[in-house]
């Protein structure tokens, strides 16, 4: 069984699906039969590689609020976080480009490591304040989860990759994705947002039965995030 999963790095809630998904998968009996696809969406493209100012300086001027306000959503965000045995450290998390990251995530990902990548870049960003749009901040990352760092520089050097993340977000776009993450199993069923693990759950079963041909009503979303921010709560992202 196939899940196509878009998720941006920098996606709070995309580390949240994530989880609730890895949980499913551990009360799912075919879990062992389960193939998991990244697939690339930046929630802006637009981001610089090098942002300025802190990511509630960021957030306060995209969506037009106070810093005050934008700070809370991200306090907001950490407590939800830390259920996850993640400190979200917000104060200094740099909320730049991540085109490059996803290029890193499809490379590791036909290495077999699709999975870890995805995991380390999130929680460079999230935990450690990484700006993981600046290559030498990738490079590391993608050492540490066995990537060979010859290849890696020589990736990041290049445009190898970017055809797929073009692609990828352009079949989001196609099929109507206004958020993130976003699941499809067997390429028929749909999961919008941060679902809960049950959900999950009851979705895995489903694909796996195959009981409808045409793609099921999605549910309504849960947290998730979009270019217009984070939903499914008070928090921005």
């Amino acid at each position: 069984m196939r899940i196509d999963i878009w998720t941006d790095v920098v996606c709070p809630f995309c580390f949240v699906g994530k989880e609730h998904l890895n949980q499913a998968l551990e009360s799912f009996e075919h879990a062992d039969e389960v193939e998991v696809h990244w697939r690339a969406f930046e929630l802006d493209p637009t981001l610089s590689a090098q942002p300025e100012g802190t990511l509630v300086e960021a957030i306060a001027k995209k969506y037009q609020v106070s810093v005050e306000d934008a700070a809370n959503s991200q306090r907001q965000m950490a407590q939800r976080l830390s259920e996850y045995g993640v400190e979200f450290d917000w104060e200094h998390a740099k909320f730049g480009n991540t085109f490059d990251a996803h290029r890193l995530i499809q490379f590791a990902q036909d290495k077999g490591k699709g999975t870890q990548m995805q995991d380390a870049l999130m929680r460079a960003y999230l935990e450690q304040g990484k700006n993981i749009a600046e290559h030498a901040v990738l490079l590391d990352i993608a050492t540490g989860v066995g990537c060979d760092r010859n290849d890696v520089a020589a990736l990041l050097e290049g445009d190898e990759y970017g055809d797929i993340v073009r692609a990828d977000e352009a079949q989001a776009h196609q099929i109507g994705v206004q958020g993130v993450p976003f699941f499809v199993l067997n390429a028929k069923f749909a999961l919008s947002g941060a679902q809960p693990v049950e959900v999950m759950l009851q979705g895995l079963e489903h694909a796996w039965a195959d009981e409808k041909n045409l793609l099921a009503q999605p549910t309504q979303a849960q947290g998730c995030c979009g270019s217009d921010g984070c939903c499914g709560g008070s928090e921005q992202q």
